[in-house]
């Protein structure tokens, strides 16, 4: 006859029997399954930050911070992306918990009589190099933004490649040139050329016409984009850790495998606005295909300056089009100083830049194309009314991918493997999976614009102007963009003087 404390005894080995089978089965169903990148990585352990996440919103408002209150995004936005990714439900009920009285909330001017869906149409083509010999019909107003592969992982780069081809819009390879995996998904590519030459370098290191060219005949490149400046560290050039330098990489960037990855802080060839344009020039030539700039606006000076020469030599020397970065861009690495302190917010300087324009009359000839920090639909369609022809975005696609935001980008730990170089990380993004969420995101992201664009009572997003949108005063009211952003006089600038009318 058995004890009390011998039967509890056996209870207690059966009871942790049974949980020990039940830990090992969601160890292996964690490992096996492909949707969650957390889980995969992390088994069972990796359940508890859904469990916290599911309290959080029981707890939040004594424990964590508001829906939107984080940095660099809130969760409101990263909430938007998710579920947009995952192709879940949209829609909320109750009531809006955006505040609308702080001094810069845009708010969008609803028609008395919104466009019917019948009277809908799609986005038009945007045709970008009008000069060039092969130019290039954008399908999209909202498209992939430069992501280095080596900033980012290989399963990354391929499942952005594949969402991109089935979204239908382009994706940039950032500085870090091309792979193999940006050519396994089939979309349409915007090669960047970054200071470092990455791709299109010889052995010594200068810029190789003949790498340039052999590059140019793939169909799939589109477009050049020459990388003057990043919105996250303006004057600084690329920084790739040593460990994220592996041999693929290595072979990409024509660098030594195992070593940091540096980029100069500018390209040694151009050192002033005719440089620049020679430099375009150069490039275009020798591609055939659409050349543009990618920079951070930190002097309106030097966008005028840019404008002169351009007049001076003919309006068909300049950029095809020119990508506006934001101060608040994101980046794999840089230093805190450059991050928090250097150059202008995409919300100043778009504007101003689409009016020199204008006023030079070189907006017809020059597409603007905007990014840093544009994710939701209602930062799109500010950008889409303050002048640009189309957005792009890298953060906004991180979180489509999986990113939780754990700010880790510039280590080799990053949870959910899109900014590390760990096969075993990696392993937790499943490229089938994550291409879909692409795809589903970009695609969201295109339809909501489309709903902004129809209450405002216009056909498609591209004839949303200043005059639909407006930004709250300090006095609390709100003023909209065409009065805040007027209309600057057309200025003359003749072949032999600087002065302008």
């Amino acid at each position: 006859m058995l004890s009390a404390m011998e039967i509890l005894a056996q209870l207690l080995i059966f009871i942790f029997g049974l949980v020990l089978l039940l830990v090992i089965f969601v160890y292996v169903l964690d490992k096996r399954q492909t949707k969650h990148a957390i889980r995969r990585n992390f088994p069972v352990i990796g359940r508890f930050r859904y469990l916290f996440e599911r309290l959080g919103d029981f707890f939040r408002q004594y424990f964590f911070a508001m829906d939107r209150e984080e940095l660099p995004f809130n969760r409101a936005e990263r909430a938007w992306v998710y579920r947009s990714a995952k192709g879940e439900d949209n829609t909320v009920g109750f009531g809006s918990t955006r505040d609308l009285r702080p001094v810069g909330t845009v708010v969008f001017v609803n028609d008395s009589y919104p466009t019917l869906e019948k009277d809908a149409v799609d986005t038009s083509e945007l045709v970008i190099g009008k000069y060039s010999r092969h130019p290039y019909a954008a399908r999209s107003v909202f498209h992939i933004s430069g992501m280095s592969y080596g900033s980012i992982s290989r399963p990354a780069v391929k499942a952005l490649s594949i969402g991109a081809k089935e979204a239908d819009i382009w994706m940039n390879t950032g500085e870090g040139g091309l792979s193999d995996a940006h050519i396994e998904g089939g979309a349409d590519i915007v090669f960047q050329i970054g200071t470092a030459k990455y791709g299109v370098r010889d052995d010594q290191g200068l810029f190789s016409d003949e790498r340039l060219a052999a590059l140019a005949m793939r169909d799939q490149i589109k477009m050049f984009e020459i990388k003057l400046s990043q919105g996250a560290k303006p004057g600084k050039g690329g920084i790739l850790p040593a460990e994220k330098v592996t041999s693929e990489i290595a072979i990409a960037r024509s660098i030594p495998e195992g070593h940091e990855s540096i980029s100069p802080n500018r390209h040694p060839e151009i050192g002033s606005e005719n440089e620049l344009l020679d430099f375009i020039a150069r490039v275009a030539h020798v591609t055939g295909k659409p050349t543009g700039i990618k920079t951070v606006i930190g002097s309106f000076d030097w966008i005028e300056r840019l404008c002169q020469s351009i007049i001076r030599r003919g309006k068909e020397t300049a950029p095809d089009f020119i990508t506006i970065d934001s101060a608040d861009g994101g980046t794999g690495a840089a230093p805190m100083s450059l991050i928090d302190y250097m150059g202008l917010p995409v919300k100043e300087s778009l504007p101003v830049v689409v009016d020199i324009l204008n006023s030079y009359g070189l907006r017809d000839r020059i597409k603007v194309i905007s990014s840093g920090k544009l994710v939701t639909p209602a930062e799109v369609a500010w950008a889409l009314c303050a002048g640009a022809d189309c957005v792009v975005s890298a953060r906004g696609f991180m979180f489509a991918l999986g990113c939780i935001q754990a700010l880790q980008c510039h280590k080799n730990t990053c949870p959910t493997g899109i900014t590390t170089h760990d096969p075993r990380l990696q392993k937790g993004l499943d490229v089938t999976d994550k291409s879909r969420r692409v795809a589903r995101y970009a695609k969201s992201i295109r339809k909501e614009i489309g709903v902004i664009a129809h209450s405002c009572g216009v056909s498609e997003p591209r004839e949303l102007s200043r005059g639909h949108c407006r930004i709250v005063q300090a006095d609390g009211l709100s003023k909209p963009l065409s009065e805040l952003f007027p209309d600057l006089p057309l200025k003359k600038v003749t072949k032999t003087t600087e002065k302008m009318d």
